[in-house]
């Protein structure tokens, strides 16, 4: 009985220690690779772009500190809030031309250096990794999605289980940039393979939903969506396209195989032509005989 007990003991000794070799193996082959994708690959890009490659990252943290400084009179933050203040009540037309210039205007109730530092880093990243253009589509569009969806919100009404939200929401301003950072570092975190970004971005954007539910707090968590959905369809395009090109690839391959036997063909030709040269060798050896002076065999 005591070696039973013995022998089972070991067993989940080693059961539980190849268990724990396992997970320590695939934290580290997941640090490896996030380390890879959202530090390695940017600072490579960078060295090779130099400076210009972070133009975005600049003039996103300059429009921050720009309409901060505005901001800070009773006059100039009448103007960030004509020129860059979306509200839900305001019209449509004239909150999608502020939305662009939202994306700037810092939340007066928050440090200003953290959301420019988050800001700059979130831009710097996306356009070393994913180019200018689909930067600004990515930060654009989760932006505006959540505009969007806060006037589908009120426009609801209170209940439908928790979604719809009271009319005074409409007169409280828009998230502004952080949901564009919100969003771009959930599409790297998913485009990258970075399942470590893509837990502390969306966990602390619901841990905030759920700690201090507001409106700013729905509009993350919506940018986080729409971040997931744009970062899927890329990636499924992307695996069509690839697919394409290896069928295309596929297709031509068995063309080439099939060449190949025309030239090998040819070789039997040339040593069939061999013999023939040797059998000019004995005429001349009889033409040496006839001539005199030759030795006779």
């Amino acid at each position: 009985m005591r070696g039973k007990v013995r022998e089972g003991s070991r067993g989940a000794a080693e059961r539980v220690g190849t268990a724990l070799r396992g997970a320590l193996r695939l934290i580290w082959r997941t640090v490896r690779g996030e380390w890879q994708g959202i530090v390695v690959a940017p600072v490579r890009e960078l060295l090779r772009r130099g400076l210009p490659g972070l133009s975005l990252a600049f003039l996103a943290g300059l429009g921050v500190i720009f309409f901060h400084g505005i901001a800070q009179s009773s006059a100039g933050a009448t103007v960030v809030r004509v020129v860059g203040g979306v509200y839900a009540d305001l019209p449509l037309p004239l909150a999608l031309l502020r939305t662009p210039v939202s994306l700037y205007v810092p939340a007066l109730d928050l440090p200003v250096w953290a959301g420019m530092t988050q800001l700059f880093l979130a831009f710097a990243l996306a356009e070393l990794v994913l180019g200018r253009a689909r930067t600004l589509v990515i930060a654009y569009t989760t932006t505006l999605v959540g505009t969007l969806m806060a006037r589908a919100m009120i426009a609801m009404g209170t209940g439908w289980w928790g979604l719809g939200l009271p009319p005074d929401a409409g007169a409280i301003l828009d998230t502004g940039p952080s949901a564009a950072v919100v969003g771009l570092f959930t599409y790297l975190s998913i485009t990258q393979r970075a399942p470590i970004v893509f837990f502390f971005t969306g966990g602390s954007m619901v841990m905030e939903s759920v700690i201090k539910p507001n409106l700013a707090g729905r509009e993350h968590l919506i940018a986080i969506a729409t971040a997931i959905v744009l970062a899927v369809i890329h990636r499924r395009h992307t695996l069509s396209a690839s697919r394409v090109i290896r069928s295309s690839v596929a297709e031509e391959h068995p063309r080439r195989v099939e060449e190949r036997p025309h030239r090998t063909e040819e070789r039997p030709r040339r040593v069939e032509e061999r013999p023939h040269r040797t059998e000019e060798r004995p005429r001349r050896v009889e033409e040496n005989r006839d001539l005199p002076g030759a030795q006779a065999p």
